[in-house]
């Protein structure tokens, strides 16, 4: 994997003239549940874009926005969110920043309360002429279901797969598993806190390695295939 924090700035000069396209992961730092790192959206997004740069050599991964829009997780301690507001001109800036090198930006967003924010930013650039994708794994996501809506057993599964070291396997337990088009009035109202005690909104029970890396295996395919569409095939 090419990481921009690597190179040089001549290197990331002629990595972009030669028409490299930069991603930037997206994601945030928010509690999810007693067991999983409050780091979980931005490790699946750098994973991701790992990814994506093993499959596409045209790959430069700048180094993770690591904070996001995460108000609907307050209460819970160490959440830190810098709303939808700061978060969308953080991203135009960077993105005007980023494309005085690149032509290509990809944000690759993890953490669904930045898809607003996220997605206002992209549009906001395309509309400067800016060649932009942004991409979230969103419904895409294999596995999940409406009763597993955060730190479940689809997060669960992911963050096993990337580094079991850091779930807290013995602290997991089920939180509220009413699907989440029943809850939305209620986290809108009140936010996760309203609706769960633990912060789960699902079940992490069954989650293992193995599913979580069929499932990264998953979306890093819908992503090499979403950016196939933007860029074309792999550069020969």
């Amino acid at each position: 994997m090419t990481a921009l924090g690597d190179l040089t700035w001549p290197e990331a000069q002629r990595r972009a003239a030669a028409g490299a396209l930069l991603a930037v992961p997206v994601g945030a730092t928010e509690q999810h549940g007693p067991h999983l790192p409050l780091s979980t959206d931005t490790d699946v997004a750098v994973a991701l874009a790992a990814g994506l740069a093993a499959g596409r050599d045209d790959v430069v991964v700048a180094p993770p926005v690591g904070y996001g829009s995460s108000g609907e997780h307050a209460g819970f301690a160490g959440t830190i969110s810098i709303g939808q507001r700061a978060l969308e001109l953080m991203l135009v800036e960077l993105g005007r920043s980023a494309m005085e090198t690149f032509t290509h930006l990809l944000l690759i967003s993890a953490h669904g309360g930045n898809a607003e924010p996220a997605g206002r930013a992209a549009a906001r650039l395309r509309a400067e002429s800016r060649d932009v994708l942004l991409w979230t794994p969103g419904g895409a996501r294999p596995g999940g279901s409406p009763q597993d809506a955060h730190a479940g057993r689809t997060e669960t599964a992911l963050q096993l797969a990337l580094d079991p070291g850091r779930v807290r396997a013995g602290l997991a337990e089920a939180g509220n598993r009413t699907p989440i088009t029943e809850l939305m009035p209620l986290l809108r109202a009140g936010g996760v806190r309203a609706a769960s005690s633990n912060g789960v909104l699902g079940d992490p029970a069954g989650a293992s390695a193995a599913e979580g890396a069929a499932l990264l295996a998953a979306l890093t395919a819908d992503l090499l295939a979403a950016v196939a569409r933007w860029r074309g095939p792999v550069p020969g």
